[in-house]
């Protein structure tokens, strides 16, 4: 038995060890939401899908305008994510309201189906990166990690696949520059991928601080600008997890799931994500993919959706106060026919 003066020290023993175990409350601020729910447009008794949990803020107003009945299947490469969600929204996981998932949402399609969660009424993808992963100092995404000088991982999920640091020491230098070329839209990727391959010839490049250097070496940025690295350590991310394969896998699979009337929608944050989505939402409204000199259809292909925004919608004055990360995220929303 415990005499009276063990008890507060084991208890307040555990409590530390509890609080160190537990992850931090979300540091991310939902973008978009009205914009998002409106056109989403949850309904109670519906069923929705957050491809990318993050936060859990639209996960969490999913919940609310779809009550009392209305679930939400949210998915997460990020364990985090899920045991932040769990936290937030402690209530609809024990209700079964909310279920939470581990994985890729380019693997939508199986997770929902072995939870037995479809047809959908709606879809939500907000793609990029959270605001709790450029916190994560350890993670290497952001520039604010330079100063702690983190490891160059940059992976989603931390348990599989190759790190930054593995691209920027394991490529050839073509390879190297046409991916900070392609994702990452930088003009001087020939100059940086040579430089990195010279300097990796004496050790290893293993840590976020000594890329961004070695970057700001090559590409001198303008006061006030953004920093020389920004679109390197970017295209680093997006190759490191595979974002644009994800996200055109992820489509097809979207409106497979959702049941006649159902909405997909997908926030994204750079001209790479926005063209993908912009150009996928064209084809399945037009529907046929015939040549134009053919004199009739003989794809047999006929429109599965309609686009509800023409122009993609972008955060008003408000919410740039607020959030000031919401510059760069554009919506675009089509519904199932």
């Amino acid at each position: 038995m415990l005499t009276t003066t063990e008890q507060p020290q084991q208890a307040s023993q555990a409590n530390q060890a509890n609080q160190r175990e537990m992850p931090e409350p979300t540091a991310h601020v939902t973008v978009l939401p009205a914009e998002t729910l409106d056109l989403l447009a949850p309904h109670a008794g519906g069923r929705y899908l957050d491809g990318t949990l993050g936060g859990a803020g639209h996960t969490a107003l999913l919940l609310e305008r779809s009550a009392p009945d209305g679930r939400v299947l949210g998915i997460d490469a990020d364990a985090g994510a899920l045991e932040r969600a769990r936290l937030r929204l402690p209530e609809a996981v024990t209700s079964g309201r909310l279920l939470l998932r581990q994985g890729n949402f380019a693997d939508m399609q199986a997770i929902a189906g072995a939870a037995d969660f479809a047809p959908l009424d709606g879809v939500l993808l907000d793609l990029g990166l959270s605001s709790d992963q450029l916190a994560s100092h350890e993670r290497g995404f952001s520039f604010a990690s330079f100063a702690s000088d983190a490891p160059l991982d940059m992976r989603f999920d931390t348990t599989q696949g190759q790190t930054a640091a593995d691209l920027v020491n394991q490529l050839d230098e073509t390879d190297l520059a046409d991916i900070l070329y392609r994702y990452g839209e930088e003009r001087r990727s020939r100059a940086i991928a040579r430089r990195i391959v010279e300097r990796r010839r004496q050790a290893p490049i293993e840590r976020s601080g000594e890329l961004a250097a070695l970057v700001a070496s090559v590409v001198h940025g303008r006061p006030g600008g953004i920093h020389p690295a920004t679109r390197t350590f970017q295209a680093l991310r997006i190759a490191v997890n595979d974002e644009l394969g994800s996200l055109e896998r992820a489509l097809p699979q979207a409106v497979a799931l959702l049941r006649s009337g159902g909405r997909l929608a997908v926030i994204s944050f750079h001209s790479l994500e926005d063209r993908i989505v912009k150009q996928f939402f064209q084809a399945e409204e037009r529907g046929c993919i015939c040549p134009p000199e053919a004199p009739v259809c003989v794809c047999g292909r006929t429109p599965r959706m309609h686009i509800l925004t023409r122009h993609p919608i972008v955060a008003g004055a408000d919410e740039l106060a607020r959030n000031p990360r919401s510059r760069s995220a554009k919506l675009r929303v089509a519904e199932r026919l």
